[in-house]
């Protein structure tokens, strides 16, 4: 005897199996582009900016790590250089207390950074101004500073 009736909500009629073909393929479905999605996100720099966007906060000026990422971050996505963000180096010329510190930027070379011998090249300047949260560069003009606005 079997059963005409409409399944209702809660009951649900047999399946048959699925084959391991099947499951393989309704895997790569989804893992192949999800991969592909974390690659590009990776490769185009949005991971960083975003991890950056919820990370760095108004307390995060006064903590001279976390203003190094930061700046890290907003000098590779507004162009300054085209070093890889891995490969610039900043030295803060003072403390977490002094209120406009200056920031020398510099480039790595060598080491898995563009060059071949180990070096480390001047790039441009930088002056931070922890409680107005504004940052003057010098980029592209020795000496004299106008604003990134971030």
């Amino acid at each position: 005897m079997t059963d005409n009736t409409p399944p209702r909500l809660g009951r649900r009629r047999p399946r048959p199996p699925r084959s391991l073909k099947q499951h393989i393929i309704r895997r790569l479905i989804v893992i192949v582009p999800a991969f592909f999605l974390m690659f590009i996100f990776v490769r185009t720099g949005a991971l960083d900016n975003l991890y950056d966007r919820f990370t760095f906060n108004k307390l995060s000026w006064f903590d001279n790590t976390a203003l190094v990422e930061h700046l890290r971050t907003v000098i590779t996505r507004k162009g300054l250089t085209t070093m890889p963000r891995r490969c610039l180096v900043m030295v803060v010329n003072g403390d977490a207390s002094t209120p406009v510190p200056s920031i020398d930027v510099l480039g790595r070379h060598g080491n898995g950074c563009p060059g071949t011998t180990p070096s480390a090249e001047l790039l441009f300047h930088l002056r931070v101004d922890r409680a107005g949260q504004s940052i003057m560069t010098d980029a592209g003009s020795p000496g004299l500073y106008r604003p990134l606005i971030p």
